[in-house]
């Protein structure tokens, strides 16, 4: 054994001895490098805020010279840091954050409590309520919002941003009555006598978002700041910002250039309307003055981002087979077919990565055909074409297309946890059991890598999703579909960075990529699975500097 390693202790020492001096060392930790192997090592050096080398402690102690500073694991488990590869960050600093309400009364309360301080007629606005949070397991409707603000035009988005609840007020400045048809895309909800019951689904949200009063550059930059502050507690270190105007990134390139260290990279996708003709559409495309990769490893441009259908928080995914109950009923299709078409081929004329939202299985077929009908037309190297969700297992033969064509998928494990409830309302058989698939997609290798979408934000409860197929009631959906531990963090890291073309920058603790790093305050390799979504977060480390340390 001694004789075996003597040689591969020379060459590490002469290694060291040609590298230049660290400027921080982290020893005495059980540090994931989430290298090819899945190495583990003890200790790692940082350069200039990047890995300098990976080892044992006596390897990394080699590194030192008097100006470096050394931090002590104490045994912790450390992981690269974590990609997000589907987040909505917030622009409002004034909405009220309902992600942690657990009851429909503390709703109602914060609302009321709201309508008291505010001007008469002002609008209260908030976001990421879910009635599977609340002990009453129901939305709220206008009545309810009518009760605590019967004078201010409120409206509550909920969790995942496809539907939202508007009272009174807001209805009659929108014109929304038992008379008026659904929009294009959306869906007005009504209750057995025809009345409007508050809940907007899809676009018909726009006929009272677009009547609130428009916040500024000041207050949309302050709103984006808190969102992003909030992330490092949470283990990130990297987002995929999953939809922003093209006229906000002139506002997160403010923020960066003045907060940059100390906030988790991004990398911004950028929505765009699917509204008009396809030439119309084209023209829009062209006019956007950058590209996807435009940036650096702060912040930059990622793909387009199209929503082709809605989601299942409003049970308007589009899919092949009617809704169980709702004859002709196939939930609700975002983009036609040819408009899609028009986006993927300008895109693709124009060098942009493209990762649109589909849910529903045949708005997941829909999308994937489009994608391989303009690779063909037009051949694309490493393309990176993704799609983002994959909630409904698509036909075999879409999957088949989507390996010959390479493309990739944008997963959230987590909402076969926190959407339990409406799978089992709106989906059966296989397609229940096996909602949001994860090993079906690994071993037809098509490159998955996982996110959340504010379902809620935090990596922990989707790594344990991934390997448990829990939902919130408790039972276990496709056991089948589960992944190791081991493959739920490569999805979380490695696999994330390859979505946005920075396989070789970050996601792994090798020599020269980026020094993001999370030290968790319990080892995730040894605890029961279930203890995997309550896991702290001791410190993060973005570019080698701590940007959150518990309790500081």
């Amino acid at each position: 054994m001694i004789q075996a390693f003597l040689p591969v202790l020379v060459l590490v020492l002469s290694l060291a001895a040609a590298l230049p001096a660290a400027d921080t060392i982290f020893l005495n930790g059980k540090i994931a490098t989430v290298d090819a192997q899945f190495r583990m090592v003890e200790a790692v050096a940082v350069r200039d805020g990047k890995i300098l080398a990976a080892g044992t402690n006596t390897e990394i102690r080699k590194l030192r010279s008097p100006k470096t500073a050394e931090v002590d694991l104490q045994g912790k488990t450390v992981l690269p840091g974590l990609i997000d590869t589907h987040l909505h960050l917030r622009n409002d600093p004034y909405r009220l954050d309902l992600e942690k309400v657990r009851s429909l009364a503390e709703l109602l309360k914060l609302v009321e409590g709201r309508a008291r301080q505010a001007a008469a007629g002002a609008w209260i606005r908030g976001a990421d309520w879910s009635e599977d949070n609340f002990t009453e397991k129901r939305r709220p409707t206008r009545q309810d919002l009518d009760r605590v603000a019967p004078e201010h035009p409120v409206y509550l988005i909920r969790a995942g941003g496809h539907s939202g609840v508007a009272n009174s007020a807001a209805l009659r400045l929108a014109g929304i009555t038992r008379a008026t048809k659904d929009p294009d895309g959306g869906i007005i909800e009504r209750d057995d006598q025809g009345e409007p019951t508050g809940i907007l689904r899809e676009l018909a949200q726009g006929m009272v978002l677009r009547l609130a009063p428009p916040l500024g550059e000041d207050d949309r930059k302050k709103g984006y700041l808190e969102s992003l502050r909030a992330l490092p507690p949470l283990g990130i270190t990297s987002i995929i910002e999953a939809g922003l105007a093209p006229g906000e990134v002139r506002l997160m390139q403010d923020l960066y250039e003045r907060y940059g260290a100390e906030l988790p990279r991004t990398v911004m996708q950028i929505r765009i309307p699917t509204s008009g003709t396809p030439q119309e559409i084209a023209a829009r495309l062209r006019a956007i003055p950058f590209r996807t990769g435009f940036g650096n490893d702060r912040l930059k441009i990622g793909a387009l981002k199209v929503g082709i259908d809605g989601g299942y928080t409003g049970a308007a995914a589009y899919t092949l087979a009617a809704y169980p109950g709702r004859p002709g009923y196939y939930g609700t299709l975002l983009v036609t077919e040819d408009r899609l078409a028009a986006i993927v081929r300008e895109g693709a004329a124009l060098g942009w990565q493209m990762g649109f939202h589909a849910i529903g299985d045949a708005a997941i077929q829909m999308c994937v055909d489009v994608y391989a009908r303009v690779l063909q037309e037009r051949p694309w190297p490493d393309h990176r074409l993704y799609l983002n969700h994959f909630t409904v297992m698509p036909p075999a033969a879409t999957l088949d297309k989507m390996v010959r064509h390479g493309i990739l998928v944008a997963q959230q494990p987590v909402f076969t946890y926190t959407l339990a409830g409406r799978y089992s309302e709106n989906l059966q058989g296989m397609q229940l059991e096996r909602n949001n698939p994860l090993r079906t997609l690994l071993d037809r290798k098509i490159h998955m890598a996982l996110g959340n979408d504010n379902l809620p934000t935090g990596p922990m409860l989707c790594l344990y999703a991934a390997v448990t197929r829990k939902g919130m009631d408790g039972r276990v959906y496709g056991p089948e579909e589960k992944l190791t531990l081991q493959e739920a963090i490569r999805g979380f890291t490695r696999d994330a960075a390859y979505l946005s073309f920075d396989e070789n920058v970050k996601g792994s603790l090798e020599p020269g990529k980026l020094a993001d790093m999370v030290v968790l305050g319990e080892d995730i390799f040894t605890v029961p699975a279930e203890r995997i979504k309550d896991l702290p977060i001791e410190k993060t480390i973005v570019g080698g500097r701590v940007v959150y340390a518990a309790g500081r």
